[in-house]
């Protein structure tokens, strides 16, 4: 298993790494929101531009991407635009989607970027090839909010997303009964002990996926998502608390 280093922050190893999104529709609420969530005890943060007003202004994107590369100093950055098919807030077009991904790697402001693994092919493999060329690590994701897949199809889709070249395979699902959660956390263990060879993240969602977001380290999650206050999916816990539960996870495993 290769460890992804992301600044100061190594995913693959020890305790399954916090990532806290923002999720403000205006510059000074994005602001806001990261100048609280930075002074939390988490390792990432996510900036969800898909709330961001504006979004499709070049211009705007980079004044809030500078704004937070000073305020976050050396907490590392996730830029994602999550898509309306994949439980985002807007639609956007192939082109558009590829231009905002481009120019945000460009920068190099953010040190991570969310390319979803089944939006085009040709698109999400330009995409990967452009952030390594520029030192920006990719997160390849997968969003199902209707169900959650055979443990097959799970195990495919990560193992594609690998294929594709991502520092970080993301696969979360929906469950719609306790034994999908089994199902994926059954399949996120067999991919990391069979075929991964770098950090994956797994989650199921709602409430009853939410152990999923906690035992990431015993089946081979190397990332959850936690909610300073407003939660970007269904089933993110609070931070101090999920931060609290992993750690006694970890202590046990240690023994």
């Amino acid at each position: 298993m290769n460890i992804v280093q992301v600044r100061n922050i190594k995913l693959g190893e020890g305790l399954p790494k916090i990532c806290v999104p923002i999720v403000g529709s205006t510059k000074e609420e994005i602001l806001q929101q990261a100048e609280e969530i930075v002074k939390l005890d988490i390792d990432i943060i996510e900036w969800r531009a898909d709330w961001f007003d504006g979004v499709f202004d070049a211009e705007a994107v980079h004044e809030v991407l500078c704004a937070l590369r000073k305020l976050l100093e050396e907490t590392p950055l996730l830029f994602t635009f999550r898509t309306a098919k994949e439980g985002g807030e807007k639609e956007i077009s192939s082109s558009d989607y590829l231009d905002l991904n481009r120019k945000v790697a460009g920068t190099t402001l953010a040190d991570l970027i969310d390319v979803e693994a089944f939006f085009e092919e040709e698109t999400v493999r330009t995409l990967i090839k452009l952030a390594h060329e520029k030192g920006v690590k990719v997160v390849a994701s997968n969003h199902d909010f209707e169900k959650t897949p055979v443990k097959e199809e799970i195990i495919n889709r990560l193992r594609k997303m690998q294929e594709l070249g991502a520092d970080l395979p993301k696969l979360a699902v929906m469950p719609q009964c306790k034994q999908d959660v089994l199902t994926l956390l059954s399949a996120t263990l067999e991919m990391h002990e069979k075929y991964a060879d770098r950090p994956i993240i797994t989650m199921s969602m709602a409430d009853d996926g939410a152990i999923s977001r906690m035992v990431g380290e015993i089946f081979g999650s190397a990332l959850t998502f936690g909610s300073a206050k407003k939660a970007s999916a269904p089933g993110q816990w609070e931070v101090s608390e999920l931060k609290q539960v992993l750690e006694i996870i970890h202590n046990r495993l240690k023994g």
